[in-house]
């Protein structure tokens, strides 16, 4: 008897690990081939999402596991089209849950690249495992001290925070944020050496005025990252329903993101390069205070001064609302990028509304290239003794005439002392007591000349 011959079938989506993904044309088929190779019609039909078709093959006896040249199945070919009912008949007349092609993809793998969430949930239910984790070790006192065990994770009544970033989540009875890297990611060398980089950057932060990272899954699917879960939400949220804050408010928030973005600046042996802050990625704890977050486009700058960067910007990174001119223009920069992005903040939380808020966000970087800036339309009163003008300098065109956190945290502190109610209190309660005692000294001083004259 001779053998039917091995055939790679080529239609529709293909591998999602395939070193070149494609949608291909069917030149590599044959037509006669096809008439006489039931297998072939079977992928072919699970391609095209043909029911009726699928299932006189398989009742006839075609084999529902039958493998091309790069063994793919019919069920790969489902999970690629997003066709769950395809997904569920293979499934039930015998498909194998978890084939793995000749470059390693599983059916479930398949489905999460193209983002197929009806075929995911599908076979999930029937028991598809997820890809191992990239940072999966093989030896177990190589699993990192921070690791936390995903089973201690509960999601079940998980909300999106943080721009979907972030999810909240219950870890040993806390709430948790969680973000995650999911399998459709794993292909992407450039997203799992981000999710790398930042999880390198977390373990280096410990301060009160930035999040706090608590731990990761970085051993098995999906990977991870778990920080301190911060109820009141972000600045952006508390901005929309605020609009402009107080004067000594709008103080306060600034000086706890001048002392969070100082300590990154400051970080030994290299500094720490924020690169998205905006105020969605600055958290409000439950004391009042803020919080600097989301690392995920943060980065160390390398080398003795610690002035070039490595890592170029696109639209998906950040919010360019914020973005510093020098950013925008694709030239070296360094962390006074950071006090660009700062100076708008602080503007915006006494003006009460976004950067050049009727402007298209593409826009604004443009106005700021060009040497533009949000107008002062705040009444002079909103802006204490010497608050514009530390404004000014911190998105001056020129990075190196914008001044270091260290020094903006000093200034706003004098401004603070200068516009706190409660400092001008026990100022004026220290002179009173002052005087009182000067007014006690001379009663004493001329009683006693009187008695002398007396004498």
């Amino acid at each position: 008897m001779v053998s039917k011959p091995q055939v790679r079938f080529t239609l529709g989506k293909q591998s999602s690990l395939a070193p070149d993904t494609v949608s291909c044309s069917d030149s590599d088929s044959d037509d006669g081939l096809e008439a006489i190779d039931p297998r072939v019609r079977l992928m072919f039909f699970s391609s095209e999402g043909d029911l009726e078709g699928i299932k006189k093959l398989l009742d006839s006896g075609t084999d529902v596991n039958f493998k091309d040249i790069d063994n793919r199945t019919a069920l790969h070919v489902a999970a690629c089209q997003g066709f769950t009912d395809v997904a569920e008949l293979l499934l039930e007349r015998g498909a194998e849950i978890d084939p793995q092609d000749k470059w390693g993809s599983t059916p479930l793998a398949d489905a999460i690249h193209y983002k197929n969430h009806g075929v995911v949930k599908l076979l999930e239910k029937h028991g598809a495992k997820h890809l191992t984790a990239p940072m999966h070790v093989n030896n177990a006192r190589e699993i990192p001290e921070y690791e936390i065990d995903a089973k201690e994770l509960d999601f079940t009544n998980s909300v999106d925070i943080t721009k979907g970033t972030f999810a909240i989540a219950s870890w040993r009875g806390t709430q948790v944020a969680v973000k995650k890297l999911g399998d459709e990611l794993f292909t992407d060398e450039e997203k799992v050496r981000a999710f790398r980089d930042e999880l390198d950057l977390f373990q280096k932060i410990r301060h009160p005025n930035v999040v706090q990272f608590l731990g990761a899954v970085t051993q098995s699917s999906p990977m991870m990252i778990v920080i301190e879960y911060l109820p009141k939400g972000d600045l952006r949220a508390f901005l929309k329903r605020k609009g402009a804050l107080k004067p000594i408010t709008a103080l306060k928030y600034a000086m706890d993101i001048a002392r969070g973005m100082s300590y990154l600046h400051e970080n030994k042996p290299e500094p720490i390069i924020h690169r998205d802050l905006e105020p969605s990625n600055i958290l409000r704890d439950d004391s009042g205070h803020l919080k600097v977050a989301d690392f995920g486009v943060s980065e160390l700058l390398k080398g003795t001064h610690a002035a070039k960067h490595e890592k170029p910007m696109s639209h998906q990174d950040t919010t360019w609302r914020y973005v510093a001119p020098e950013v925008f223009r694709n030239e070296d920069y360094d962390t006074k990028v950071d006090v660009f992005s700062f100076a708008l903040i602080l503007q915006e939380m006494i003006e009460g509304c976004q950067p050049f808020v009727t402007k298209n966000e593409r826009d604004v970087p443009k106005l700021y290239a060009a040497k533009e800036r949000p107008p002062f339309k705040a009444p002079s009163k909103s802006y204490a003794h010497g608050l514009k003008e530390l404004i000014e300098e911190c998105w001056h065109e020129n990075p190196e005439r914008r001044p270091p956190f260290r020094q903006i945290i000093i200034r706003l502190e004098s401004i603070y002392n200068s516009i706190d109610p409660k400092k001008h209190w026990k100022v004026q309660r220290f002179r009173c007591f002052r005087m009182m005692g000067m007014c006690k000294g001379e009663d004493s001083d001329t009683s006693t000349n009187n008695r002398s004259s007396w004498i």
